[in-house]
């Protein structure tokens, strides 16, 4: 079998975090070529080093074994990679090494190493960048920051932003079960759910959403000012005092939007969109009703995004942005009727 194959040993290194598309194309290279697949992956130490909310280790490290096991069973193995050049420059056995555009230096450089260790070039095989459907090339970090799934296609339809969506009645018992995780207590003190539900959250590093007028108004309370602000000026759909509105002034950028109840339009998905590139704390005006819009909070926000939204006479929901959220959200905004 080795026999079939043009090299032996094939290096591959990488973070390769949100396992994608990309990574397939790349690894899928190597394994046509070689017999035996050496793949390294960069520690959590090093991962950490380079972008924040990067998978653990041994997500990313499981996520290879299960393609190994798929596309070439006993032909491959990981490590964990604790340097940049890895065991390359020494490695007696390897004949050839994977490289993007990119790293196709770093690889070249490597062979300089392997010469004045007495060892031959690695052959290198370069990889070109898979494109995605935005223009763009899939990546870790254009996934990590919202933009793309695991495969190039965008969370944001074109449809999403020329159409308004209606509700279908048949979705209300699913869109009123949290995704996230309720935090329960009393309607006349928020603030003791909150607490709770932001007690172990990196809100520094993260970026935070609120939805709701006694949300928001309650985290400024705290002297906790959420990134993006979403409110109507009510609650329970009975409009707010003046004493209760929130104020305004704690949020550098003010953005409106017109969203009926039961619906998501353009007005407010682009409004999130502005706000969610926005660098200052935002407060978004909604004309109608907000409560539909984490469905469009979490298809826009990066993972590792909070979104946060109270639960009348229950407490606060807490969700997390993560690829299965965005992927829930698609399928349920799938459902929603064009009008």
């Amino acid at each position: 079998m080795e026999g079939a194959y043009r090299f032996q040993r094939c290096l591959v290194g990488g973070t390769f975090d949100r396992f994608h598309a990309g990574h397939r194309l790349l690894l899928d290279a190597a394994q046509r070529q070689a017999a035996h697949l050496e793949i390294h992956i960069t520690s959590d130490r090093m991962a950490d080093s380079k972008a924040a909310n990067i998978q653990s280790f041994e997500t990313r490290r499981e996520h290879l074994l299960q393609w190994i096991e798929r596309h070439a069973p006993r032909r491959g193995t990981v490590f964990e990679l604790n340097d940049v050049q890895g065991p390359a420059p020494q490695h007696p056995l390897a004949d050839c090494i994977v490289a993007t555009p990119e790293t196709r230096g770093q690889c070249e450089h490597i062979n300089t190493l392997r010469h004045a260790n007495n060892l031959p070039s690695l052959h290198i095989i370069e990889v070109d960048h898979l494109a995605d459907h935005c223009g763009g090339i899939i990546s870790s970090s254009q996934i990590r920051n919202g933009k793309i799934d695991t495969e190039g296609h965008p969370w944001v339809t074109s449809s999403m932003s020329a159409n308004i969506l209606l509700m279908h009645p048949g979705l209300d018992r699913e869109l009123k079960t949290p995704m996230g995780t309720l935090f329960e207590g009393p309607e006349d003190a928020p603030d003791v759910a909150m607490y709770a539900a932001l007690e172990d959250r990196s809100l520094s590093q993260d970026m935070l959403i609120a939805v709701g007028d006694v949300t928001v108004r309650t985290m400024l309370e705290m002297d906790i000012i959420p990134d993006i602000a979403l409110i109507d000026g009510q609650t329970k759909r009975t409009p707010l005092s003046e004493s209760e509105q929130v104020d305004p002034s704690s949020f550098s950028c003010h953005l409106d939007a017109n969203n009926p109840p039961g619906q998501l339009t353009p007005s407010l998905l682009e409004a999130l969109e502005k706000a969610v590139d926005e660098e200052e704390s935002c407060l978004i005006y909604v004309d109608g009703e907000e409560d539909l819009a984490p469905l469009y909070a979490h298809l826009l926000a990066p993972i590792g995004s909070i979104v946060v939204y109270g639960q009348p006479g229950k407490g606060v929901v807490v969700q997390l942005t993560t690829l299965a959220t965005k992927g829930r959200c698609r399928r349920l905004l799938e459902l929603f009727e064009v009008e």
